[in-house]
Order: C-alpha cells, then structure tokens, then sequence
C-alpha cells in the first residue's frame, strides 16, 4: 500500500506498468519546487501531453497538474534538461521489487539511465550508458557503495520480481516468523500486501511461514504480480492508495488507474516559492481556503462528469454501436485479440476507441472528451453511472457548503511532535549500537548468517559467535571500547537463552579466518563457517537483554545489552531467561513500558510503541521481566 510515508515495490510495479502503456514517450522540460521533488513533462504521440511528479524516497506518479514552473531553475534540473530534454524513452524498468526504477532514455547516439530510489531518503542518479554517475540528487557513501560523480551505479537484491515454487519454499522454510511476516520482509510486499497474498491463497495470516502450502503462496504471489500489472482496481482512501482485485470490498474511492489514485491520495504539490511571499495565514483562513478549494473541485468534477453524459448522448449511435459490437466481440474473442484487431483497423468507430479495460469489460472513447464505456451495460445504464457520481459530488458540495456555515471550533491544545526512527536497511537483522555508538549485527536464521557473512563483513569489523551450537553470527562493524556489550549481545540472542542457562562463552575473529570452504572430505552446513586460526575468547558472558522506548533524536523501540540500551532509552525493562514465551514477553513488555509513560506520551508514542517492534528483540526461548527502569 502507499501510504504518506511511502510506495511499496508492488505500488512502484503497478505505477510503472501503466506509465510504460504510454510510451513512446520524449522528456520535456524538467522543474524543481524543493530540495526533493521535481517534475517532468512528458510528451507522447498524437500531441499528447503527460506530468510526472517525483518525491524522492516517498512517491512518484502521474499527476494531473504540476505546480507552476520556479523563477529560477535549480542547477540540478538544469543538468537533467542539458542531458536528457527532448530525449526518446526507451524503457521505464523496475529492479526486482525493490522500490528503485529508472528511465531510459535514448538521445542522440547515446542512452542515458536516470535511476529513481523511493527507499529511506531516496535519490535521483543520472548515468551514461555504462551506469557511470554523472550527477545524483544527493552524494551518498556507504561501506558497499558510493553514489557520488563518477562511480558506477550498482544494484543489491534479485534482478526479477518473479519467483518459482522453489525459491517461495526456501523463504518459507528458512523463516521462524509467521506467514504474513515471512512475505512482507523476505519478499518486499510490505504488511499490505502480504496479507492480500494471504488472503488471495486462503491461508490464515498467523500461520507459521514453515507450515504454509508453497505452491499456493507462489500461485497468490502470481496473483499479486498480475494485479499490480493492469488486472485490479485502483483504490484511494484515508490511509492510502492500492491496487485489489475486482472482487475485494474496500472503503475508499475506486479508480481505474493506480496512478489517478496515487494523485488523488497524497497531497497536491505547492510551489514553494510562491508560498514565501504570501503571508501566513490563520487557522480560520487556512480552513475556509480548502472549504473553497474542496468546492471548486467538486464542481470542476461535477461539469466534467456532465459533459461526459452530453458525450454519450451527443454521439448516441456511435456509443450504442460500440457497446453492441464489443459486447458481442468480447463473448467470442479475448480482449487482447480485440485490442489487435482495433489497432489497425482504420473504422472510425475503432479509431475512436483509445484504451481497453479487461478487467472491467470497458473502453475510453474519444467523444472530444475521454468517455469510459462498459459494453455488458446498456447505453442508459452507462449514462446512469455517471448520474451516480454527480449526484455523490453534487452531495459532497452540498455537505461543504453547509460546512462553511458552521462556526469554528476552538483549536485544540497542540500534541508534541516526534521524529520517529526512519526503516533502515539492517532493520531487517538483529541490530543495537553500543554505548558509543557502533553498529552490532545478527541472524536470526541460516539464511541472514550467510547474508550478514557474504554481503556485510568487511575489514575492520569483527565476528563473534557464542560457543553453543546453533548460535547466529554476529558482526561489530567497527572498532569500539564495548566488546564487552557486543559478546553480551552475541550470548543473549543465541540458543543459550533458549536451554536456560545464565551465561556463556563468546569467541571473536578477525574477517580473514572466516571461510565457507571445507577441508576435504568435510562439509559446512547452510548458516555455518570455518573459523581457521587462534580465536579471542569472552568467558562467562552474563546473559540479560533491555528492552526499552527511546525518544531522541528519534522514537523507536530499541534492544540489546542492558548497558547500552540504558543510555539511550527514557524507559526500558531487563529480561533473564525465565518461563513466558517470546510472544507472551514481547505483550508484557509492551504493557510495562506503556504503563510507565503517561497517557500523552503513550498516545504520541503508538505508532513506535506496538508488539511487533518490541517482539524483534526478544530473545528464542523462554523469558522474565527481572527490572523496570525510567531514565
């Protein structure tokens, strides 16, 4: 789903695939209204003309209108016309699911990439043809990659969305989390959507990902891929903009393109430098301002709604021709055959025809305005459809008139803001920082210890690995002066909790002793190494995590060792290894810590303060709460 904060892949996948139905596309001029957003102007065939607004790391989308262009033109847009305007796209493609797509563009005798990130901050990357960078929005260096003038332009994850009955087994197998769980994270369909899959396979969400029918997950992730490609409908509502399948009830208006409800559901972009040289408004004006603003756009759609009807009646024999053919021709052809045979057809009729709509049994017709028709439906029942929906907008302008004679209420008291903690990639990890401040790493399964040895381990980190069998690897990227806190973490998340024991050894290497290569005649296991050479030891780890709520510089729920998570948290709680189950843990911690906070706090805090953010830092097996603190 696409909420405020942003689009998940499959949003990105179904964006795309509409935009793609565009093209040939050519890039007209390029504009940007603040340090993230920037708009394009799209030109197609026939005079058509396209605005395509991006938010970096939050949305981007068809949009109806875009702001009016800045005074000044940025350096960046600047750039981006200097390479790409009048340029032809080629291809507008997605990197597996991940939320990353890019344009290409072909100009001259070359083609350009230009790379759009919707994940965490986002960035726009314009390459060359080689994926060398020339410019990005922003200059980024992580440890794997930089995204920096010059360097090239790398992808991570699986280079397709598809995967077979083999690879959904895998995931399930590997997983110790539930279904719903296992799908949104080691799939990337976000909570949404991994409960649609769930929904569309007829499996209860809280299944254990292990017990689940591969062959029917894979069959509803098939599913999902082909809503997210053109065969659902688009919905808009208070919480976000989807794409369902016909039959799925839903609050919300319906749409017959995502990308109509995408610009329907997050805020209309302002120019900003418009915004500084008006004055600030009072709270009274700036509600009277979307009374007016909600008004002229229901009457807007109320006379657009109105000349469609005009339409239909004004070219009666035409629209009675077209559902009487098609009706017929869609009951003995498939819509794609229909399709074909419209295109290069030279009939008037057929030439009026400017997009299918399978899933609907419906067409747009060119009637000097876009008419959706759907050909099961008499032509009476067509107009009457349109009738609904003056009458809905006709109520709506009715019910913000009567509004805007009510008087104001007094403004209620002002809650206090949080920042809260932004999803980060090694979110997906078992992850705490140390007491002064360096990353710590672990698996919770096979699967994230090879991923945490393979892609993460670089020189300069260390490996730790509690001296138990079935322990999960763990990473301490970085020098600190609190081994100590990282042997505590590598003991406490290991099956060492799980037996009930108090304490255990821990043992370090170095990044070089670490191998997956057996000596011969042995064999390494899936989630197993080598560790070659003399090991540091940790004897006698204390076991105990905490688990607690921090507020600055951002809320979130955090965990680890006692130490470090008590100089960061404003509350938090110790765990030893004891009788309740980690889903049992995970409600009483919950319910401690918010009875420790007022209800103010509590009522800010909600969206970071919940049972799934607390239960990814209890430990497997067994545990008690042994002491409350408030920092």
């Amino acid at each position: 789903m696409a909420t405020l904060q942003g689009m998940s892949g499959i949003d990105v996948r179904c964006m795309i695939s509409e935009l793609g139905s565009h093209l040939p596309l050519w890039v007209g001029k390029i504009y940007q209204y603040d340090p993230r957003i920037l708009g394009f102007r799209l030109n197609g065939e026939e005079k058509t003309r396209h605005h395509f607004i991006i938010e970096s790391g939050r949305r981007a989308h068809l949009t109806e209108h875009l702001p009016p262009a800045p005074p000044n033109p940025s350096g960046f847009s600047m750039l981006l016309r200097k390479y790409l305007l009048g340029g032809k796209i080629l291809a507008i493609r997605q990197h597996g699911l991940e939320r990353i797509f890019e344009f290409v563009v072909g100009k001259r005798d070359t083609t350009y990439h230009l790379v759009v990130e919707l994940f965490d901050e986002g960035n726009i990357v314009l390459c060359d043809e080689e994926y060398r960078i020339i410019k990005p929005l922003w200059h980024h260096r992580f440890r794997t990659r930089e995204v920096v003038p010059g360097a090239i332009y790398t992808f991570s994850g699986p280079q397709s969305a598809d995967r077979s009955i083999e690879e959904i087994a895998e995931v399930l197998n590997e997983s110790d989390r539930d279904l719903v769980r296992t799908l949104a994270t080691s799939l990337f369909l976000g909570g949404s959507y991994a409960e649609e899959v769930c929904r569309i396979a007829g499996i209860d969400k809280e299944t254990p990902a292990s017990a689940a029918d591969p062959d029917r997950v894979q069959r509803a992730y098939q599913q999902l891929l082909a809503l997210a490609e053109g065969g659902g409908k688009a919905i808009a509502g208070a919480s976000g903009a989807w794409v369902v399948q016909e039959d799925y009830e839903a609050d919300g208006e319906v749409f017959s393109r995502f990308n109509d409800a995408l610009d329907a559901f997050y805020p209309r972009v302002e120019g900003r430098f418009e915004e500084e040289a008006k004055p600030r408004l009072t709270r009274e004006e700036l509600i009277r301002r979307q009374q007016l603003d909600a008004i002229a756009k229901f009457e807007k759609r109320i006379e657009r709604l109105e000349k469609s009807v005009e339409a239909i009646y004004g070219n009666y024999a035409l629209v009675n021709d077209i559902i009487n053919t098609l009706d017929q021709a869609s009951r003995e052809r498939s819509w794609q055959d229909i399709e074909t045979v419209l295109k290069q057809s030279d009939n008037p009729v057929a030439k009026a025809i400017r997009a299918i709509h399978p899933a609907e049994a419906a067409v747009e017709v060119d009637l000097e305005v876009p008419v959706k028709i759907y050909v099961h439906e008499p032509l009476e029942a067509n107009v009457g459809r349109y009738y609904d929906q003056i009458k809905k907008f006709k109520r709506k302008r009715e019910g913000a008139l009567r509004a805007m004679e009510r008087p104001f209420k007094a403004e209620p008291s002002k809650k206090k803001e949080y920042a809260f903690l932004k999803p980060r990639w090694y979110h997906r990890f078992r992850w705490c920082y140390t007491s002064d401040g360096v990353l710590l790493l672990g698996g919770r399964d096979a699967s994230q210890n090879e991923d945490l040895v393979k892609r993460y381990l670089e020189g300069g980190d260390t490996f730790l690995h509690a001296d138990v069998h079935g322990a999960g690897v763990v990473l301490v990227k970085g020098e600190t002066e609190h081994m100590d806190e990282a042997a505590q973490f590598a003991a406490s998340y290991s099956n060492a909790w799980k037996s009930g024991h108090f304490s255990a050894d821990v043992y370090a290497a170095r990044p070089d002793q670490v191998s997956k290569t057996p000596e011969a005649g042995e064999y390494v296991s899936r989630g197993s190494f080598i560790i070659r050479g003399e090991r540091r030891y940790f004897r006698n780890v204390p076991l105990g995590v905490a688990i607690g709520i921090q507020v600055e510089p951002s809320v979130a729920v955090i965990g680890g060792p006692v130490s470090a998570v008590a100089g960061k948290a404003k509350v938090w709680v110790v765990l030893a290894p004891g009788q309740y189950s980690p889903n049992d843990t995970a409600k009483k911690v919950l319910r401690t810590l918010r009875q420790s906070l007022g209800e103010d706090e509590v009522s800010g805090l909600k969206r970071a303060l919940n049972t799934e953010q607390v239960a990814a830092f209890v430990p497997p097996g067994g545990s008690d709460i042994v002491e409350t603190h408030e920092g």
